[in-house]
């Protein structure tokens, strides 16, 4: 699948204190990536390296095949962000704000902010001034602006802030759709728990490096542990069957080796109930890939 971000060998310093080493990993069209890391891992300052808001020291950062250094415009263009919390004009309307963000462009018409603002669920509230807003509402509204250029790629920081359960729930709801869509969506959080829920991809950073980029299910694997549920384990045929209780034990085994068991366990007379894998959520494989190093 075509990559919409790539981030090659991104190292990144303040004074003598090095931030980012060696950062690398990608987005194609329609994935969800979580990029995760404990406080002052390099999540923020790689973001901003991303969208041009700070110079980088080595590296490169491609946006639809252009260099964000070398053609700054045309990379930028098909993207937008929120970082930190989506500012806006308070005692102006939430048309009002989205009509100030579409003049800084030559081609979106009044049109293009009707479609994002029913896009993102505001039509009924998009006249009242941002200060009548819920944290909720004011999330969407950051989207909305965020979403007037077509873009291809959407980057968030911590979008969840002060959002409210059904603020999340519309959230993921909206990222979700983008996806199916075909943009491209990074997001960092340190709500794991939710981003579990919607992310297809995940990239840790920790200490300015990257640890492990891959799919969330690879990432959640837990070593091939498979648990089996079964009628008794008081005659179990199997040697290195750990955590027994009276009616499961785990083993750690292939796909193979789980089909001789099950074989074993019929042959023993064991009813065999359940065959699952041992799959660890994103913040306990997070926390394992940490060691524990987490705010």
């Amino acid at each position: 699948m075509e990559n919409i971000l790539e981030c090659k060998n991104l190292y990144k310093s303040f004074g003598k204190k090095q931030i980012l080493k060696d950062v690398s990993f990608t987005i194609a069209k329609g994935d969800i990536l979580a990029f995760i890391g404990p406080n002052g891992s390099g999540k923020t300052t790689t973001i901003k390296l991303i969208l041009g808001l700070q110079h980088i020291d080595s590296g490169q950062v491609l946006i639809n095949g252009y260099d964000v250094t070398k053609n700054y415009v045309p990379a930028i263009a098909k993207v937008g962000s929120i970082v930190e919390n989506p500012d806006s004009y308070m005692y102006l309307t939430g048309w009002q704000n989205l009509r100030m963000v579409a003049d800084c462009y030559q081609d979106i018409d009044d049109d293009r902010i009707r479609e994002i603002v029913k896009y993102v669920g505001l039509e009924n509230r998009i006249y009242d001034k941002v200060n009548k807003y819920s944290l909720g509402m004011r999330q969407r509204l950051g989207i909305a602006r965020a979403l007037l250029n077509k873009p291809d790629i959407l980057i968030l920081d911590e979008p969840t802030n002060g959002l409210d359960p059904e603020g999340i729930k519309d959230l993921r709801v909206l990222l979700k759709k983008l996806a199916q869509e075909g943009m491209g969506i990074l997001i960092s959080s340190h709500n794991l728990a939710e981003l579990e829920s919607f992310c297809n991809k995940v990239c840790i950073i920790n200490e300015g490096k990257i640890i492990e980029s891959s799919a969330v299910t690879e990432f959640k694997n837990n070593a091939d542990r498979v648990i089996f549920k079964v009628s008794s384990t008081k005659k179990l045929p199997i040697k290195d069957a750990t955590e027994i209780t009276a009616d499961s034990f785990v083993i750690t085994a292939s796909a193979k080796e789980v089909a001789k068991v099950i074989k074993e366990l019929v042959k023993s007379d064991i009813d065999v109930y359940e065959v699952y894998k041992d799959e660890l959520t994103l913040e306990e494989a997070f926390l394992k890939k940490t060691r524990g190093n987490h705010d």
